[in-house]
């Protein structure tokens, strides 16, 4: 290839990276985009509704503490685009997390979303790991803050004697959550067996008696 060849080359694939780094405009091209869920249209997050009203932007959801008499003793009360159709398009969400005493928030990730956690009330164990597999962990008590980095596992454990409460915030409308267990021993269609079994080194009867744990109640 002659030099007249690699630069025409070079100044095509210059052009492409040019062109497709403006062809969408990052920031809002309106006031609001208040999400239509009950739209068919299928994009990255939700169409705009025609029309809107200001519950579109309010949800009362995090004023009370959750029922935490499950599995884990935890209970996440999300306020995303779901639940607040006025989110959509703004990047960034709320949760509130209440604990029993011993409560678990078990191992996940948030594959879309930074997640910064404020202490309300009580104390937790809080930890997050790296893709090196080493663990950062930290106690954090009222008024206190911990962040979690995206798409990294983590979890959050009340060791105390007392409920606790923290409201998490997330730079997106809808961060996703993907629960560790959850997501190997209760996936539909299952993952097989012999999958597991390998991957965890352990036997298949114990993968079954796990999935067990994760069926439906």
């Amino acid at each position: 290839m002659c030099y007249f060849d690699k630069l025409v080359v070079v100044m095509v694939v210059a052009t492409a990276i040019v062109f497709s780094s403006v062809s969408a405009d990052p920031d809002l091209l309106q006031d609001v985009c208040v999400a239509d869920l009950t739209s068919g249209v299928k994009m990255n997050g939700y169409a705009c509704k025609e029309n809107f009203t200001a519950d579109d932007f309010f949800f009362a959801g995090l004023s009370n503490p959750g029922l935490t008499n499950n599995t884990f003793g935890s209970l996440v009360t999300a306020a995303n685009v779901q639940k607040i159709p006025g989110l959509n398009t703004l990047g960034v969400s709320f949760s509130r997390i209440d604990y029993a005493p011993g409560g678990l928030n078990p191992p996940h990730t948030h594959p879309r979303a930074t997640e910064i956690a404020f202490m309300l009330d009580g104390e937790l164990e809080v930890g997050f790991i790296t893709t090196t597999n080493t663990l950062y962990t930290k106690i954090i008590k009222q008024g206190e803050i911990f962040v979690f980095p995206r798409g990294l596992v983590h979890f959050q454990k009340n060791n105390g004697k007392v409920p606790a409460a923290a409201i998490v915030a997330f730079n997106s409308q809808l961060p996703g959550t993907q629960s560790i267990g959850a997501t190997l021993f209760a996936a539909v269609p299952p993952v097989p067996d012999y999958v597991l079994s390998q991957a965890f080194q352990v036997g298949t009867e114990d993968v079954q008696k796990i999935k067990s744990r994760f069926a439906p109640k």
